[in-house]
C-alpha cells in the first residue's frame, strides 16, 4: 500500500496562497511559513501531517499528494477547507 509524508499550509484565498508560494520559492523556510500563517493547527508542527495512505486525506489533497513531485511545493489546491500548499516530503508505491 502507498504511503506519503506531506506538509501543508491552509489559508482562506487562492491570492493568499500564491504570495506564500512565491515567498518560499524565493527562499523562504517552509516550515517557518507554516507556523506564521497556516490556519491548520499542524501550522504549529511547521505543517507537518505526518504519515498517511491514500483516502485518509480530502480527494483534491490525496490526488496532489499521490501523484505529486515529491519535494516540490505543490498547490494552491482548493478544498473545502480552503487552499493548500502542499509539499511531498516522502512516498512509498
Amino acid at each position: 500500500m502507498a504511503k506519503a509524508s506531506a506538509r501543508h499550509i491552509l489559508v482562506p484565498s487562492e491570492d493568499k496562497c500564491n504570495d506564500l508560494k512565491a515567498e518560499i520559492e524565493a527562499g523562504a523556510d517552509f516550515a517557518q511559513v507554516a507556523q506564521k500563517h497556516s490556519k491548520c493547527p499542524s501550522g504549529k508542527q511547521g505543517g507537518a501531517l505526518g504519515e498517511f495512505s491514500p483516502g485518509q486525506m480530502v480527494r483534491e489533497f490525496d490526488e496532489v499528494v499521490f501523484s505529486g513531485e515529491v519535494g516540490k511545493v505543490l498547490g494552491p489546491v482548493k478544498t473545502q477547507f480552503g487552499y493548500h500548499l502542499i509539499e511531498v516530503t516522502d512516498r512509498t508505491e
